[in-house]
């Protein structure tokens, strides 16, 4: 999706710089090479970085992390709510280039170890519904709503799938876990943004050395 669209910006670019280059006085030798080196740039990105080079880019630039902190936020509620819940974080991701280290196309991860059976009972379903949805109360909470989660909620829609529970049980008790973890956070909210500058500060980024593991 990213490399898509990047390549479509890039095209358009190109067209444009085609159309008003000469009226610019530039010659068409230097909008062939231009052109080039867009096109190169694109293939770079998307062999050496997974098509998130600009997310690398914008992350790295000094005033332009709002969205790295943005998904501090997010992981930070579920590091917050998995350690109510005593279940263990494998591992927390933040930022796109800790995920590609870590060969993931992603801009952050939090990773936990998979339940020991495909069909859980309901208080374990419902242990799993206040996590996975941890995040995105999270961001909502200090932004007013969320732009991540898909991932969260593809992995909870399929733990309730294969729990054999209804359709209405399942969309009722996940209702009921996000309301449970918004009171949370919302009691919690300091140590939530404590964590999130935690694990902002240890994100890796282009240009700085990691300081700590998250």
């Amino acid at each position: 999706m990213t490399s898509a669209l990047s390549a479509g910006v890039a095209v358009a670019l190109i067209s444009l710089l085609a159309v008003i280059g000469p009226l610019l006085g530039l010659s068409p030798a230097w909008i062939a090479l231009l052109a080039g080196l867009a096109l190169g740039g694109l293939t770079v990105d998307a062999a050496g970085f997974s098509g998130r080079g600009g997310h690398l880019l914008a992350e790295a630039l000094p005033g332009c992390q709002a969205r790295l902190r943005r998904i501090a936020v997010h992981e930070a509620g579920h590091v917050l709510v998995a350690a109510e819940e005593a279940l263990p974080v494998r591992r927390v991701l933040v930022g796109s280039l800790a995920c590609l280290q870590a060969g993931l196309p992603a801009g952050g991860s939090t990773e936990f170890d998979p339940p020991d059976h495909a069909k859980l009972p309901l208080e374990e379903l419902r242990r799993w519904s206040r996590v996975l949805q941890a995040g995105m109360a999270a961001e909502a909470l200090i932004y007013g709503d969320s732009i991540g989660g898909a991932d969260d909620r593809a992995l909870l829609g399929r733990l309730w799938g294969l729990s054999g529970h209804d359709v209405a049980t399942a969309q009722r008790e996940q209702r009921r876990a996000r309301r449970e973890i918004d009171q949370l956070l919302r009691r919690r909210r300091g140590d939530l943004e404590a964590e999130a500058e935690r694990l902002l500060a240890a994100a890796p980024r282009l240009g700085r050395v990691r300081l700590q593991e998250a």
